[in-house]
């Protein structure tokens, strides 16, 4: 037997607690694991919510502020697809839906392309031939109220993922959110800010070309500017990630192919609607 104050008495003990404590850290994540995934998708289910105006809309919150059930309620307004970004078609099924993620989407080379000189630089190497959009409807109608798109793009720390929800023109923005960015509190992080995110409702998309020009300016932004708005004090790579993002997926790098047939959708069902009526 080893003699308490032995160096081998020493390092032995270590060992064991190191073996310890490993595998209680790796019992308590894969314990976790389900739960954190659900909060995970939770998150970024408030944050659709948010983007899309319905938690204010319903009850004068934010998302983060409302009961499960009532999270639940306002989810009814929501359904999705996933989109080819090419084609701007509908693909998959509900499996494929289910387990979509964008993560693994965009790094995995065989699902994904490689972004290359974009008029509109997000900052990030690749993104996914499928991406997983969202759409507002009322329960049990089939007319869309507005679409959700997923955005992300390079930061200053980081990517910044998030949701650019749009009103029924397809031109018009109804809300933009971030679920996930590792921006400076006070000054990236300012993303986060109710007040800043309110100010994207009613700022238009497109300019009369048909050219992305939604923007964070630098400083306030003239009232008169339908493009723009106040930029992000002391986060100026911050606010040019968020433009830059913004026009890259409004362009046809990313969902403008979609959206352009997503338009003559609505459209359709706008005259299908009227001649009903008649």
């Amino acid at each position: 037997m080893q003699k308490r104050d032995s160096l081998g008495y020493t390092l032995s003990v270590a060992a064991i607690l190191c073996v310890a404590c490993s595998l209680a850290v790796s019992t308590a994540a894969v314990s976790l694991r389900d739960r954190q995934e659900a909060n995970v998708a939770l998150d970024q289910q408030k944050n659709i919510l948010d983007a899309t105006g319905l938690a204010i809309g319903e009850y004068g919150v934010q998302a983060s502020e409302l009961s499960s059930k009532e999270i639940e309620a306002l989810d009814a307004y929501i359904s999705a697809k996933l989109v080819n970004l090419q084609t701007g078609d509908y693909v998959g099924d509900d499996q494929s839906l289910g387990s979509y993620s964008l993560v693994e989407e965009a790094a995995d080379p065989g699902k994904s392309i490689p972004i290359v000189e974009p008029k509109f630089n997000p900052g990030e190497p690749r993104r996914p031939n499928v991406m997983k959009v969202y759409f507002v409807k009322k329960p049990g109608s089939d007319k869309i109220l507005q679409v959700v798109l997923p955005v992300f793009g390079k930061g200053l720390w980081g990517t910044l993922y998030g949701y650019l929800a749009l009103k029924s023109d397809l031109e018009t923005i109804q809300g933009l959110t971030f679920y996930q960015h590792k921006e400076t509190p006070g000054l990236g992080g300012e993303v986060d800010n109710p007040r800043w995110k309110a100010m994207w409702d009613g700022r238009k998309l497109y300019g009369p070309s048909k050219e992305p020009k939604a923007f964070v300016f630098k400083g306030p932004a003239p009232k008169d500017n339908p493009y723009a708005v106040d930029g992000l004090s002391g986060a100026t790579i911050t606010s040019r990630g968020v433009t830059n993002l913004i026009r890259y997926w409004a362009s046809d790098d990313g969902y403008r192919t979609f959206l352009d047939k997503l338009k003559i959708e609505i459209e359709n069902d706008k005259s299908s609607s009227s001649e009903g009526d008649k």
